[in-house]
């Protein structure tokens, strides 16, 4: 089992089964959910903040440093092993995820689906959510059109604009 779900959910994974982002989880399981999701992008301030140039500081902003880490990792991704890509993707989502969750609020649930967590926010009212682990392997891999600024400020739009009944995932 990984660090990251050893963080998440104490050594074990959530039993829920449910296929879809809008599940919300306990409102104990929640608060310790979003410590644990803060601890790790803490963590990835931690790791890459000195690759960064200093410039991992939870905002929006910041994702032009994570953009530009990696791109810069891309460039040795093919000697990557799995367990090293996994926790790139793991501890940079969970930093893009904390930067949303600071700018909109909004609570962390479980995509069982892709395995990984997803931010929710407007709820009830709207549900806009955000899951970026694809984005980050692309981009970890090279691919130029996952672009992370790009992906979060769509993301951010969405939000800003949102409307009642609306629910729109971002992945």
């Amino acid at each position: 089992m990984s660090e990251f779900f050893k963080k998440l959910f104490g050594g074990s994974r959530p039993q829920n089964k449910q296929n879809t982002v809008d599940h919300p989880i306990g409102q104990k399981q929640n608060d310790t959910f979003e410590d644990a999701m803060s601890e790790i992008a803490a963590d990835a301030v931690d790791k890459f903040g000195v690759q960064a140039g200093n410039g991992l500081d939870l905002t929006p902003g910041s994702l032009a440093a994570v953009e530009s880490l990696l791109s810069e990792l891309s460039e040795r991704s093919g000697d990557l092993t799995v367990e090293q890509e996994s926790e790139i993707v793991q501890l940079l989502g969970a930093y893009i995820l904390e930067v949303g969750r600071r700018e909109f609020g909004g609570k962390y649930s479980w995509y069982e689906a892709g395995n990984e967590p997803v931010l929710v926010v407007g709820q009830p009212v709207f549900s806009i959510a955000m899951i970026p682990g694809d984005k980050v392997r692309g981009r970890l891999r090279g691919d130029e059109a996952d672009n992370i600024p790009f992906f979060y400020d769509g993301f951010a739009e969405r939000a800003r604009r949102a409307e009642p009944g609306d629910a729109i995932t971002y992945v």
